[in-house]
């Protein structure tokens, strides 16, 4: 038996294409703009200092083209989980956030003051995300007991995961301001979990 624990590094993909900017995208599948492959590279770089077993991905493109950048420079496959996708947001896939406000007010203002309470019109609630990125994190340390593996996903999960290793309620899970910017933030988030 392994005594060491697993640890997962949580990445938040690096910057997607032009494409994806100012726009709602969870399952909307954008590659990487030339910053974010660069943005990819500094990451393998810095990843190169730790010993991972494994690197996990989301099928979608922008953390796809960003685990595929890290397991270039380890020498490792991706493996592809497809319970790490971003937040599906049914009918508001490619919307800008300015039109969803505007055409879908009472929904847009839910979103953006109690983001945890809202289901998507044909797509899916923090909870149901919280409850997939949670299994994909079992069977993740399950099969790679006692190692470290990168996972690399999305902002929404991201959350998902941090919330659930901090034990945190859904309502302190994420805020307004952060849950959808609009505007790109400008570096790839790096975590680590026990």
């Amino acid at each position: 038996m392994n005594d060491r624990p697993t640890r997962l590094i949580v990445v938040r993909h690096a910057e997607p294409s032009g494409g994806a900017q100012s726009r709602c995208h969870g399952s909307l599948d954008h590659g990487l703009s030339t910053v974010g492959r660069a943005q990819a590279r500094a990451l393998a770089q810095k990843l190169r200092e730790t010993e991972i077993a494994a690197v996990v991905a989301s099928p979608i493109g922008r953390a796809l083209d960003t685990a595929q950048e890290i397991t270039r420079h380890l020498g490792l496959p991706v493996v592809v989980d497809d319970d790490l996708r971003e937040l599906e947001f049914g009918e508001l896939e490619g919307l800008r956030y300015e039109e969803i406000e505007r055409t879908m007010p009472a929904l847009y203002a839910q979103w953006m003051t109690a983001p945890t309470t809202v289901t998507f019109p044909g797509g899916e609630s923090f909870t149901e995300l919280r409850t997939r990125a949670r299994a994909a994190c079992t069977r993740i340390r399950a099969d790679h007991a006692g190692a470290t593996v990168a996972l690399v996903t999305h902002d929404g999960v991201c959350r998902a995961i941090l919330a659930d290793v901090l034990k945190l309620s859904p309502a302190h899970t994420s805020s307004a301001s952060t849950w959808a910017t609009p505007a790109w933030r400008s570096s790839t988030g790096l975590a680590t979990s026990r």
